[in-house]
């Protein structure tokens, strides 16, 4: 029997396994390991008892002690021994102790012991013998590779590899586990009745547990996590273990990441199944007085403690709000991840509170709840931006939650709303998923089937209203009211008071309908009329229903109000307290929905203020936002939202967005921004419905498309053509809705204007991708938009003409490329006399600008020789325009042409001011003559229209003949074609070479044609570039037999004669072809541009001017030089009144200096001036220039002493806080340190050469916005001293400068430069600011003096010379000045 045995004392000595001593110690290199196992088993096996003994004992713990060298095959007879003992003693135990037989069980106590400690010793020493590069292998391989049987399951699964013979401890363990288990269910205390051994058997059974837990392995396999969580509950329950265990896990917790959820689940097992939650409170108070700091060491501890309290609240939610209030004084930590964690624990309370039964307390809990929303909406203020985009997850997984909380609610979507405008993109994201998911569970959908429709809900609300106070009055209860309805009264004000904006917005009608087939017709459609303007709305509804039922209300109202004003209370008889008895449930119910209808409509109120933000988030450049916000669009839309239609028509120029790519966030597959708003728009649009027929949703699909056309501008319809073409791409588009769009289109029938527009404007966006669907239709457009339909209504005519020219094919050309895809048609073909006609017939309407110039791009996309159609056409309008023998116009006639200012596609009506460009003092004089010359005036406005259309298309015309001949000539095919193409050429020059190769061989002979053309044009493809440019030079405008070059001068003269040709259209017309006809020359426009240039300054008509400047920019492209030497008038369009003039001059401007195509000669100023710009568009703008001006290598730093002086100082300067807030967000793109260095020397020689204080305060401003990180910074301005030091005694200066000195002492200085240099830097300028202030002081009292003399010197000789200069003076010469 073992002599001396104490548990505690061994368990400390083999901390220290080499200096373990063992008196019959075995040395396993001398002795065979499986000999002296096997005699030392046999013997625990006769008698578990047996372990006691000193010889068997030690064998066992001289294994252990040199368990590296032992094999896995005695590895695992070691452990089977042990278990084996250890089972036997624990039945033995149990059996006497059921006997009650105290010293039989007490009997067992050491061998307990023994078995206990070598199971410790075996649990350690096993994990040190597995590899520690096997820590993701299931299976560690055993050190020497001998292999033998490995217990079990391991060894079968692959008996012949010898891998599979290693032994493996991951299998052994819950086995081993579950035996610790029941040994634990010992009642120790009978056994051991002593507190220090008991700790010790505790300690024996317990800490293996803690030893597997700290493998993230080991963890992961369920079998063993489950063990160990039974062991740590039945050692805690049973044994008195809750200390041990706290400390324990609380240092486990600190060192292993991977415990924090499996601790958590041990701990609610513990509380819930076994019925012992003091562990988890203790454990939560000790966490709620940990120190939490924000550095890197700790943030990886707060982290893990954070997940350990979501699982906690997860698994055990009763538990944590139990210590709720110890817990939320974390909330002031440092570390955020604690905050974060405790927002998601709020978010689970609420939840469990939420779902609590019957039996609670309703109004505690209520209580509960409402404070910890109170909770949540607090930390939206947090600092961190990780806590804020949490408490919004958190908002909105609570929208599912049984209990639906409308005050909460509301306040909830307000703080959604307000969130939308946070700094951090992932709040915002947070804000409208929040937003989304309110909508989707809102809880007013017990009318309209959930809709949220504004109008509705405010009709009920007062519907409702009426019929409480008609109730209320009818019982006499109509004082008490005011009283119980206190707590309604705000709601219902700020109700009131919203609902009156309401009844003048007007929706569309859901059921509006698009009817056009033969076989049904609804009396409605028959009735609609003919094609004109006044039949549109018949598609909308104008708000009648609205203004149906206002007067109803009034005269409720106006019943009411007497009633009210003559209740007399006192005289209520018992007849209406018996009233008063029956309807008290009726007047409750109407209360309720009173309140439910104001709740509601606050809702939709507060949803329809975030579009305007919403819409914003549409041009992010975080993809997550932009996801978020076309969803929000979408469901919105769903819902009947007026304003969600603003947000769904937005967001379609999303279409142009290149990320298109799907990325994985959070385990989901995110598809990418235009895909998404593809599937926005089917779902809204173009998705069949399931409980309309076929032919039903053909109609509302083609109904939808069209309406998509509906008040668009040209950017949202270039953007649905985009979108149309992609999904015509896809085959997304039925043939049955083609179909049925060419029948809206040609249809007999008397439709609205805007649907048959839009119907052929769709089938020109389809073509784009699908040329075929319009070769067979030809006939159709011909014969209805340039037919008797066509002409009256121009706009239809200019949708076919766009639409016909998709018939080219639209192949969109490869840089370099000689290849020509598109189709070409002979010029008899039915299509160009038909726009012909078009073009030439009578017509005084505005639109008919817009029809003649698609028309004439649609002759040139697909004529042969649109030059010959156009000549023929040009001398047809000349004709008419100057036929005199013609009888002049009625006043009837001209007065469209009068009364209607806008003359061009072009133009912007809103923006016509009602000015001529020059003054006219005789306009009374001239009306008398308006009536008979305005018909001639408009039709020449028709000639200089196309004269100067075609001018600017003859020019991509010879482009196309350039490519052509080049291509034949590359490809050694120049036959009768390339003959025939280049005669189309408005060009003497090249109709001669055209003509003298066809004189020289009539014949079709490929070859020699082919040769004689190489011979006339040259052997290098530069000359045929030389010889088009020079037909484009000098023929166009210039040549003998060159129609255009008639038009020349005469639009020289008009243009530069505004007191002759008054008429507005006359002016705009010549003006626009002007401006074309000198994007053709140079030597046209070198001779001219200064008209230009001049009619920019003094026209004042707006849009006359905006036309100038885009065209100029066109000018610049081609001619850059010209309009480089005069790129200051240019500039001049960013201070115009105008707002389309100067945004369209900073468009222009962005566009050519972004390119390179003008130089910046100081002007840069003025485009800096529009960063304040109080119109958003201009600002933005600007700042999208300055931008990517940045990214132009100096652009900025080269250009800013240019921008300092023109904002500082001249006529050109700005107030102080403008130039300010301009100058902060231009030195945002200074980044590099030599820069800021070069800047800080220029800014201080400034000073020297200032002598304004306006202009000190704006250099030094200018010097505080550098960063001054380094010390060659600061050593620049110490050595710049002398510059500014008299000019410290400005206040505003010397406070630029100190906080200068505040951001250089921020930054370490070097071991050679210690704070002191600054120290005394700043004393420096503190003793010129007293010097100049002093001085500055003694100016002033110099000067005062200085005054006072002079005053006194000169006071007689003023007198004698004030008197001598009362002289008369000549009226004629006081004349000379009176303007």
């Amino acid at each position: 029997m073992a002599i001396s045995f104490v548990l505690q004392d061994e368990i400390q000595a083999i901390l220290d396994n080499d200096s373990y001593h063992i008196p019959h110690e075995h040395d396993p290199t001398d002795e065979d390991l499986g000999t002296l196992l096997e005699a030392a088993v046999e013997a625990v096996a006769e008698s578990s008892e047996a372990i006691t003994d000193p010889e068997v004992f030690d064998v066992y713990r001289s294994l252990l002690k040199y368990s590296k060298a032992v094999p896995g095959l005695i590895m695992s007879k070691l452990l089977d021994s042990i278990s084996s003992g250890l089972q036997t003693e624990l039945d033995a135990t149990m059996r006497e102790m059921d006997r009650g037989d105290q010293q039989g069980y007490m009997a067992h106590k050491l061998p307990l012991e023994h078995f206990a400690f070598l199971l410790l010793w075996f649990v350690s020493a096993a994990e040190k013998v597995k590899d520690p590069d096997d820590e993701d292998v299931p299976a560690p391989k055993g050190r020497r590779g001998r292999g033998g049987k490995a217990g079990g399951k391991a060894s079968s699964r692959n008996p012949a590899n010898k891998k599979g013979e290693t032994w493996t401890w991951i299998d052994q363990i819950p086995a081993t586990l579950s035996l610790i288990s029941k040994a634990l269910r010992l009642t120790t205390q009978r056994i051991w009745t002593i507190t220090a051994e008991r700790e010790a058997f505790l300690t024996c059974m317990t800490r293996p547990a803690y030893q597997i837990t700290e493998s993230e392995t080991y963890m992961k396999v369920e079998a063993i996590k489950l063990g160990v969580q039974k062991i740590i509950c039945l050692a805690v329950k049973h044994h008195g273990h809750s200390i041990a265990a706290q400390v324990a896990i609380m240092q486990h917790l600190q060192f292993y990441e991977h415990l924090a959820e499996p601790m958590a689940e041990c701990l609610s097992i513990l509380a819930n199944e076994f019925d012992h939650a003091q562990l988890g409170d203790e454990m939560l108070r000790e966490i709620a007085g940990k120190n939490f700091t924000s550095n890197a060491q700790d943030q990886k501890g707060s982290r893990v403690f954070a997940r350990f309290l979501i699982k906690f609240a997860e698994e055990a939610p009763r538990s944590i709000l139990k210590q709720m209030s110890l817990l939320l004084e974390q909330m002031d930590s440092e570390s955020y991840p604690i905050r974060v964690a405790l927002v998601e624990v709020i978010g689970l309370l609420i939840k469990e509170l939420a779902d609590a039964g019957a039996d609670e307390e309703q109004r505690n809990t209520q209580k509960q709840i409402v404070d910890l929303y109170e909770l949540l909406l607090t930390r939206l203020m947090d600092m961190s931006s990780y806590v804020r985009a949490k408490v919004l997850q958190v908002l909105s997984k609570l929208c599912d939650i049984r209990g639906k909380y409308p005050k909460q609610r509301l306040q909830i979507t307000a703080a959604g709303v307000s969130a939308l405008s946070d700094k951090v993109s992932t709040v915002r994201k947070g804000a409208v998923s929040l937003l989304i998911k309110l909508l989707v569970t809102h809880p007013y959908g017990l009318i309209q089937g959930g809709l949220l429709e504004e109008s509705v809900f405010d009709a009920e609300y007062q519907t409702v209203k009426g019929e409480l106070a008609k109730v209320e009055d009818r019982i006499g209860k109509a004082v008490e009211r005011n009283d119980e309805e206190d707590a309604d009264n705000d709601d219902d004000e700020e109700v009131e008071e919203d609902a009156e904006p309401s009844k003048r917005q007007k929706r569309l009608k859901s059921d509006d309908q698009m009817d056009v087939d033969g076989e049904e017709v609804d009396g409605e459609e028959e009735d609609k009329g003919g094609d004109t303007e006044e039949d549109e709305p018949s598609m909308v509804v104008d708000g009648e229903d609205d203004e149906s039922r206002t007067p109803k209300k009034a005269k409720k109202r106006s019943k009411l109000g007497p009633r009210k004003s003559q209740l007399n209370v006192a005289a209520l008889s018992s007849e209406q307290e018996a009233l008063a008895a029956l309807e008290g449930d009726k007047i409750l119910q109407l209360r309720l929905k009173k309140k439910y209808y104001a709740e509601a409509l606050n809702f939709i109120r507060q949803i329809e203020g975030s579009m305007e933000i919403m819409g914003e988030l549409l041009g992010s450049t975080h993809k997550s936002e932009v996801l978020e916000a076309i969803d929000f669009f979408r469901v919105s839309h769903e819902y009947h939202f007026e304003s969600a239609k603003i947000g769904v028509k937005k967001m379609i120029h999303l279409i142009w967005t290149k990320d298109n790519t799907s990325t994985s966030e959070e385990g989901n597959e995110i598809k990418g921004i235009r895909s998404r708003l593809l599937d926005c728009y089917k779902n809204i649009y173009f998705d069949p419905l399931p409980d309309l027929s076929p032919k039903e949703q053909v109609n509302r699909i083609a109904k939808n498309m069209i309406e998509l056309t509906y008040d668009a501008t040209l950017a949202e319809l270039t953007s649905l053509e985009e979108m149309m073409r992609i999904m015509m791409d896809d085959n997304q588009v039925h043939p049955d809705i083609q179909s049925k769009l060419w029948q809206v289109y040609s249809t007999n029938k008397q439709l609205p204007k805007a649907q048959r527009r839009g119907a052929i404007a769709i089938l020109g966006m389809l073509a784009l991708a699908k040329r075929s669907m319009l070769t067979d239709r030809v006939e159709t457009m011909l014969k209805t938009g340039l037919g008797p339909l066509g002409k009256a209504d121009l706009t239809l005519s200019r949708y076919t003409c766009v639409a016909l020219q998709r018939l080219n094919g639209s192949a969109k050309k490869v840089k370099g490329s000689l290849s020509d895809k598109t189709v070409r048609l002979d010029m008899d073909n039915p299509i160009f006399r038909k726009l012909q006609s078009v073009i030439e017939m009578p017509c005084r309407s505005r639109d008919w600008f817009g029809l003649a110039e698609q028309a004439i791009n649609a002759i040139y996309a697909l004529g042969e020789h649109p030059d010959v159609l156009c000549n023929d056409i040009i001398k047809k309008l000349t004709v008419r325009a100057f036929n005199q023998t013609r009888k002049p116009k009625t006043s009837t006639e001209s007065q469209p042409a009068d009364k209607d200012p806008d003359a061009m596609d072009e133009d912007h009506p809103e923006t016509r001011d009602s000015d001529d460009i020059m003054p006219a003092p005789d306009t009374q004089s001239s009306d008398k003559d308006k009536g008979s010359d305005v018909g001639d005036a408009f039709e020449l406005s028709q000639l200089l229209f196309v004269v100067g259309h075609v001018a600017i298309k003859q020019i991509v015309f010879l482009e196309l003949v350039e490519r052509e001949w080049k291509r034949q000539k590359d490809e050694k095919q120049a036959g009768n074609y390339s003959i025939i193409f280049m005669q189309s050429i408005l060009s003497e020059r090249i109709l001669f070479i055209a003509e003298k190769q066809a004189a020289s061989k009539g014949g079709p002979q490929v070859s020699k044609d082919g040769e004689e053309l190489d011979q006339v044009a040259g052997n290098a493809e530069d000359e045929i570039g030389e010889q088009i440019a020079a037909v484009r030079e000098t023929e166009l405008l210039y040549g003998e037999r060159s129609l255009l070059a008639i038009y020349g001068p005469m639009l020289v003269h008009i243009c530069g004669s505004p007191h002759k040709f008054k008429n507005r259209t006359l002016r705009a017309a010549a003006t626009l072809s002007f401006s074309k006809f000198l994007c053709v020359s140079s030597q046209f426009c070198d001779a001219n541009h200064s008209l230009l240039f001049k009619i920019l300054e003094t026209s004042r008509d707006a849009d006359i001017r905006s036309n100038i400047v885009i065209a100029l920019g066109d000018v610049a492209v081609s001619f850059n030089n010209i309009i480089d030497e005069n790129s200051n008038e240019l500039y001049k369009g960013l201070s115009d009144k105008n707002l389309v003039v100067k945004k369209n001059t900073l468009m222009v401007l962005t566009h050519l200096i972004l390119n390179g195509m003008i130089k910046v000669k100081g002007q840069l100023g003025e485009m800096a001036k529009c960063l304040e710009d109080p119109e958003p568009r201009i600002a933005d703008l600007a700042k999208l220039f300055f931008k990517e001006l940045s990214t132009k290598e100096n652009a900025i730093y080269n250009n800013l002493p240019d921008v300092i002086s023109h904002l500082s100082t001249g006529d050109h300067a700005v107030d102080e806080e403008t130039f300010q807030s301009t100058l902060k967000y231009i030195f945002t793109f200074i980044e590099k340190e030599k820069q800021a260095e070069n800047i800080v020397e220029k800014l201080c020689q400034r000073f020297h050469l200032s002598e304004e204080p306006r202009q000190w305060r704006d250099i030094s401003y200018c010097l505080s916005l550098l960063p001054f990180k380094s010390e060659r910074s600061v050593k620049k301005l110490i050595e710049g001293l002398q510059f500014y030091r008299d000019k410290l005694h400005e206040p505003k200066v010397f406070e630029r400068f100190q906080e200068i000195l505040g951001k250089a002492s921020i930054f370490v200085p070097p071991l050679d430069k210690p704070d002191s240099d600054l120290d005394e830097f700043e004393k420096i300028l503190e003793e010129h600011r007293a010097q100049g202030e002093e001085d500055h002081a003694m100016e002033k009292r110099v000067g005062k003096k200085k005054a006072a003399a002079a005053r006194k010197r000169g006071a007689a000789p003023t007198r004698k010379t004030r008197s001598r200069k009362a002289a008369p003076v000549d009226d004629h010469d006081a004349d000379q000045y009176e303007d």
